[in-house]
Order: C-alpha cells, then sequence, then structure tokens
C-alpha cells in the first residue's frame, strides 16, 4: 500500500486528507485548506454566470482566465491578480507535493476612525470568493454557501483513516491501568480491546459473557471499521439523506431536489443500483494491474537497451523500442479508469420476458400435492412394530412440504395420525400382538392436503417375543443372555419389567429359577410403567404378582395374562396355582418380577398358551398367543 501514500495527501499542506471535500473539477482538497485558499473578489469582476458550486455540473463555468489569472506562464513562484483594484502581487508557494497554490489575500489595513472614509479613499468591499484547484488551476466563484456547498468526499476519508490503521503501531489492551500491553483479542459485543490478563479478569468465559464472540484484534479494527457507516446528507437540504442519483448531473441527490429543486426533470435512479453499478471499476484495477506489471517490464528493458555501448546496435533497435514507449504511454491516457458503463448494466425495466413466463406458467405451485405411493417392498413388521416407507408419485412435480401417516387402533375403530413431517419413513412402535392395522398417508403443502394414498394392511406379530429392559431397571438389577437373565447385587428386592407392553389377546410368558439360595422371597406378575422399583412386586397398586409358593431351583413359574376376560393365571411347573388370581384388569402392563441377590431367573417368550386353557370370547382382532 505504500505506492497509494500520495494519492491520499492533499495537494496543499501535503498532509494526508483531513474532512475532504470534491471540487466540481473531481479533485480533492481539505476543507481547512479550501479556507486557506480562498480569494475574495468584488462583484463587479464576478459575472452570475461564473458562479458555480459543489453540486455538481456537467460542463465548468470557470472565471475568464483573462480578467484573472493566479498562475504566472513560468516557473518564477510569483503569479498575479489580474483586473482588480488595487490587487497586490502575491508570492506563490509550493505544496511537499510539487503543486503550487496561493495563500488567501490580506485586506489592506483600515485606519481606525470614528469618521465615515471619504468616497474612494478605500477598495470596495469584497463580497464574493473565488477558489483556484490547485492541480488543474481552474477557478470558480462560490455562491452563498461557500465551501458548504462542495459535498464531502466520505470515501476518500474513509481510505485514509484506514490506511493510517494499517500503518498504525499494535493495538493496545484498553483496560490496561498504567502502562497498555498488547492486545490479544477483541470482544464484538462489548466493543473492548483485551490483552490476556485483563481477559481472564474482566471478560472470564462464563455465564452471559460465554456468549460473545472474540476476535483477533485485526479482524476486530476491521469489524470496527465496516460497522454502519456515515449517512451523507444533502448540501442543498442539509436535514435530508442522499437517496436518488441524477443520471444528467452525475450527482447524488435528495427526494426534495426531485420535488422542489433542479433536479425535478432530469432522468434519475437508485442510489444503491448506481453504486453497485460504478464498482465495474473493479475490472479496471485488474487491467491497470496487468499493464503496470507490462509497463514496468518495458521501463526496465529500457534501462537496460540505455546501458547499450554498441552504437549500430543500438540504433536498430531504438525506433522501434522508441515507438513502444510512445504508444505504451497513449494506451494509458485513454479513459484506463473511466468506469465502464455499457448498456449491459441499463437499470431499465424490460417485460417482454416476464411476460412471456406469465404466459407459459401452469400454475403448478398452486396445486395441492399427489396422493403419495407406499413402497410395499421397504413397509414390514416386527413383534409389536410396524414399519411405513412412501415417496411421491414419479411424474409428479408439485411440491411438497410435508407428510401426515395415520393408523387406525387394530381393532376396525377410526384412523388417527401417528407422524407428521418431512421424513418419507416411519417406524410405529408400541402396536398390539396379533393386530391387523390399516395404514395410509397423505401430502401437504402451503395450497392444501392432498389425497389419500391407497390403504395398506399390516399384521403384527402374534407370539410376543420380549425381554428384560434395562433402560427401566433399578440400577441394582444385573443382565446376562441377552437380558433374558436377571439377578441382584442387593439383599432388598428389587423390581424389573420387560421391554414390551400388553394391553389386549393373550399372552403367556414363562421363567426359570436358576439360583435360589437362603429361602428369598422373588415375586412374578404384570405392573405399569409407573411402578415402584425398590419394593417386592405387588406392595403397591401398581402391580399384581405371585409371591413363593413352593418356588425351587430350577421350578419354572409361567404367566398368562388374558384381556378378552381380564384375568391373571400363574403357574408353576406347568400345575394352575388355584383359581384365577386376579380379575378386571384393564390398561396396559408389563410383565414384571421383584428379586433380590439370592435368586437368579432366565425369561422364555413367544410361547403357546396351555392346552388346558380355553380363551373366552374375544373380539374379532383377538387372538392367543
Amino acid at each position: 500500500m505504500d505506492e497509494m501514500d500520495e494519492e491520499l495527501k492533499c495537494p496543499v499542506c501535503g498532509s494526508f486528507y483531513r474532512e475532504p471535500i470534491i471540487l466540481p473539477c473531481s479533485h480533492n482538497i481539505c476543507l481547512a485548506c479550501a479556507r486557506n485558499i480562498l480569494v475574495q473578489t468584488p462583484d463587479a469582476e464576478s459575472p452570475q454566470s461564473s458562479r458555480a458550486s459543489g453540486s455538481g455540473v456537467s460542463d465548468y463555468d470557470y472565471l475568464d482566465l483573462d480578467k484573472m489569472s493566479l498562475y504566472s506562464e513560468a516557473d518564477s513562484g510569483y503569479g498575479s491578480y489580474g483586473g482588480f483594484v488595487s490587487a497586490p502581487t502575491t508570492p506563490c508557494q509550493k505544496s511537499p507535493n510539487g503543486v503550487r497554490v496561493f495563500p488567501p489575500t490580506v485586506p489592506q489595513p483600515q485606519p481606525q476612525q470614528h469618521l465615515l472614509p471619504q468616497p474612494g479613499s478605500l477598495p470596495p468591499i469584497p463580497r464574493n470568493s473565488c477558489i483556484t484547484c490547485p492541480q488543474c488551476h481552474r477557478s470558480l466563484i462560490l455562491d452563498e454557501r461557500g465551501l458548504r456547498g462542495f459535498p464531502k468526499n466520505r470515501v476518500l476519508e474513509g481510505v485514509v483513516d484506514r490506511y493510517q490503521q494499517s500503518k498504525a503501531a499494535a493495538l493496545k489492551c484498553q483496560l490496561c491501568e498504567k502502562s497498555p500491553k498488547e492486545a490479544t483479542v477483541m470482544c464484538e459485543q462489548c466493543d473492548v480491546f483485551y490483552c490476556d490478563p485483563c481477559r481472564l479478569r474482566c471478560h472470564p468465559p462464563r455465564g452471559p459473557l460465554a456468549k460473545h464472540r472474540l476476535v483477533p484484534p485485526a479482524q476486530g479494527r476491521i469489524s470496527r471499521r465496516t460497522s454502519p457507516r456515515k449517512i451523507s446528507t444533502c448540501t442543498e437540504h442539509e436535514l435530508e439523506n442522499l437517496s436518488m442519483y441524477c443520471v444528467q448531473c452525475k450527482t447524488p441527490v435528495c427526494y426534495q431536489c426531485l420535488e422542489e429543486g433542479k433536479h425535478g426533470t432530469h432522468e434519475v435512479k437508485a442510489l444503491g443500483a448506481m453504486w453497485k453499478l460504478h464498482k465495474v471499476v473493479r475490472d479496471q484495477i485488474s487491467h491497470c494491474t496487468v499493464k503496470l506489471r507490462q509497463t514496468t517490464g518495458l521501463m526496465e528493458y529500457c534501462l537496460e537497451v540505455i546501458k547499450e555501448n554498441d552504437p549500430s546496435g543500438f540504433l536498430q533497435i531504438s525506433d522501434a523500442l522508441i515507438r513502444r514507449v510512445h504508444m505504451t504511454e497513449g494506451q494509458w491516457g485513454k479513459g484506463t479508469l473511466t468506469p465502464r458503463m455499457t448498456s449491459d448494466f441499463d437499470l431499465t425495466l424490460d417485460s417482454g420476458p416476464l411476460l412471456q413466463t406469465i404466459h407459459q406458467l401452469d400454475f403448478v405451485q398452486m396445486k395441492v400435492p399427489a396422493a403419495p405411493m407406499l413402497q410395499l417392498e421397504e413397509c414390514c413388521t416386527q413383534n409389536n412394530s410396524a414399519t411405513l416407507s412412501w415417496k411421491q408419485p414419479p411424474l409428479s412435480t408439485i411440491a411438497v412440504e410435508g407428510y401426515i401417516l395415520e393408523l387406525d387402533d387394530g381393532n376396525g375403530g377410526p384412523f388417527r395420525e401417528v407422524y407428521v413431517g418431512t421424513e418419507t419413513i416411519c417406524t410405529v412402535d408400541g402396536l398390539h400382538f396379533n393386530s391387523t392395522y390399516k395404514s395410509r398417508v397423505k401430502a401437504f403443502n402451503g395450497s392444501g392436503v392432498g389425497q389419500y394414498s391407497k390403504t395398506l394392511i399390516m399384521q403384527t406379530s402374534e407370539i410376543a417375543w420380549f425381554t428384560f429392559d434395562p433402560a427401566s431397571a433399578h440400577p441394582d438389577i444385573i443382565f446376562s443372555n441377552d437380558n433374558l437373565t436377571v439377578t441382584c447385587n442387593s439383599y432388598d428386592d428389587r423390581v424389573v419389567m420387560g421391554n414390551s407392553s400388553f394391553s389386549r389377546g393373550v399372552h403367556y410368558w414363562e421363567m426359570t429359577v436358576d439360583r435360589y439360595d437362603n429361602h428369598p422371597d422373588p415375586a412374578f406378575g404384570i405392573a405399569r410403567g409407573d411402578v415402584l422399583k425398590d419394593v417386592m412386586l405387588g406392595k403397591d397398586d401398581k402391580a399384581w404378582a405371585m409371591t413363593d409358593g413352593g418356588i425351587a431351583k430350577g421350578a419354572t413359574i409361567g404367566v398368562l395374562l388374558d384381556f378378552t376376560r381380564g384375568i391373571l393365571i400363574f403357574l408353576i411347573n406347568d400345575e394352575q396355582q388355584g383359581p384365577v388370581a386376579f380379575e378386571g384388569l384393564e390398561g396396559a402392563y408389563y410383565p414384571a418380577i421383584s428379586l433380590n441377590r439370592n435368586v437368579q431367573v432366565t425369561l422364555h417368550t413367544g410361547l403357546p398358551i396351555p392346552d388346558f386353557y380355553t380363551p373366552g370370547e374375544a373380539d374379532p382382532t383377538t387372538s392367543m398367543c
């Protein structure tokens, strides 16, 4: 960026621009420097046609240089004011950039008198001000707004700010009390630079501060710079923001300029659109970079050629080399950096293609989705779970936002929603064993709900296969044999349940006693899901169980649960233990036992109903398992 240094310095003071303003000739100057080089002229020397301001005009009305010559033709360092009454010859100053500038004229001192001066004793009091560009030497008369009529160059001001910041020393911590240390992070929310000790002390990574975003200091400086930029206001109407761009005058304007000012009949375009449009200049920067590289190479080649000591050899190539240099110089002067705005960037609305597209629309997006297709090869049941898969018809182009899957109750009842979402596959758990379910699916979008798919009938397993459930068991329960065998590491009774529940049909399972020491008191039965796990089964109103009753090592305990009659029966070694144990059972129940460390039990499932038992009347969808 060092090559850019001179571009950012004022031609008057030689320092970096401060509050730069844009002259009508497109050159820049510091606001303070502009005040310093103002020249005041009498009305008689300033025709109204030569007035101008920073509002921007397509061609410039400059003072008649025959009447006012601010610079001498020769580089003598002096200039003269022609056409002024008593205009003194004023020495010219040179800025650090080598541009000659003139200081403001010093009016002749008036004698301190209490009487009015005699006519003709003093020159007329100047009322108009003139400013001359120190780079192109063009002059113009200021209107009643003075320097306020020139727009501020906020872009240049921002570039200077960024350039100076990039050259600044390392960022320092803002919380160090004595000698600030170098900052290591910057908090974007707090807008504070921290060193490591201050960050640990004042910005710990916990509580609300844990959500703050810490970035490297250099990145934090950039985020500070790019946070909300200043909004430029109109020079004509100081309370209004610039929002439009006058194409004819090539200047930003506000809405009052369009309503009341001279831009009312001019072509205007959106300010943001024109801002983006004029950034085609990025391509030209790339083009200039290539040309600069080529020109630098040519220059170095010329320098080497000049070192040539052979006169004839030098003269053989000198003409061609001079032509190349002239050609390169000419190419640089042909508007290389003029924004290339072509008709491709014209913001005029062409409605032809849009109307053609509208006529071709069939408004497919306004229709509800078609009925999904169930993929039978991927639909299946396992135990008391059902998996269903579906897709949209192959030729359907209608947008789908989601699907609704419905199943009946497995007993011929009404359908109910079991899934709503965007997936096209779903597994439904907890169904009844040995039951027939009907399923269907439909799609929906913003326009409504589509038709149902074809109904699919699915049969759950006739026999219940299940194991003990570690997830719901007491922590003291010990599992083995793929969760089919359990024991306990406590002398107290602990409860463990199966991983399947029953609420319909007839079910039968058995448990064998693998170990039975010191006359423990295990309990076998059924329980609801919220049964207590740290007391003997059946001690609360959430479980129904049988305890002891001739149990020994090697004994087989059978449990028969019949929801058609609402009864529970126990067997030991294939013999029924008394009459019906419990009646009036309703709801969902899990197989369950309670035991301590002196007992070990193994579960057996998927068994047929004992021969002695005849099920009662059942509903049409209920069968034995």
